[in-house]
């Protein structure tokens, strides 16, 4: 008999939340940064400069900021197991005992949970605890060097799109130009991104893009300022 395997959307939920994170920041942050120096009146060098700066320096970040994040988490549920594992050698009969109330809480009665739980002590009592116990499970471990890469990768592709409008862009329409650019991009990301993990199109798209117009309009009011005062 062919084993029967199914696709699972939370199976994505690592490498997916670290690309649409990236790919989000990436869009809004370099869009806004744009469209912020080009509203203080810039040289289209300058705004240039600035974008790619911004998209080299964010790449970085995400990377960095990815891989402590996750790497934290990936600590905690080695110390975990570690935790585990020592508790079952010390003490067997009272982590049978708590696995055996695992199975009570999720709705075997006592003699029916206690055989299922020296079933699986018997078959791999660490794993059992693992994932019963603390919910852990090596589909959803925490990868840092995974969504470190994701992130950077993906910021960068955001980020090159409000920068490659910034670059063909002639004369005082690089502020609208980037931003339309910018929010139809967002939306679309948020679109696909709900449809990948089986969510609202349309929420997500609306969610985005409201946030990415709220960071460029304030960026540009910032911009708009320093560059009268200066």
């Amino acid at each position: 008999m062919i084993p029967h395997r199914e696709a699972h959307r939370t199976e994505r939920i690592g490498w997916l939340r670290a690309a649409v994170l990236g790919a989000n920041d990436g869009i809004v942050s370099t869009a806004s940064l744009v469209v912020g120096i080009a509203a203080a009146e810039s040289a289209r060098s300058t705004i240039l400069l600035g974008g790619a700066a911004g998209m080299a320096a964010g790449a970085m970040s995400m990377a960095a900021g990815e891989y402590v994040s996750v790497s934290s988490q990936s600590d905690t549920e080695r110390a975990d197991r570690a935790r585990e594992e020592k508790e079952l050698a010390e003490q067997p009969e009272s982590e049978l005992d708590e696995l055996t109330q695992i199975y009570v809480g999720r709705g075997l009665d006592r003699t029916l949970a206690r055989q299922v739980a020296e079933q699986m002590t018997r078959h791999d009592v660490l794993g059992a605890h693992l994932r019963d116990e603390l919910g852990q499970s090596t589909r959803l471990a925490a990868r840092p060097v995974q969504a470190a890469l994701t992130s950077a990768v993906t910021f960068a592709m955001g980020a090159a799109l409000p920068l490659g409008v910034a670059a063909l862009t002639a004369g005082s329409n690089v502020s609208v130009n980037v931003s339309i650019a910018s929010l139809v991009s967002l939306a679309v990301l948020g679109s696909v991104s709900a449809r990948a993990g089986g969510a609202s199109a349309v929420r997500a798209a609306l969610r985005v893009t409201f946030w990415g117009a709220l960071a460029m309009v304030l960026t540009a009011l910032v911009g708009r300022l320093v560059g009268t005062v200066l």
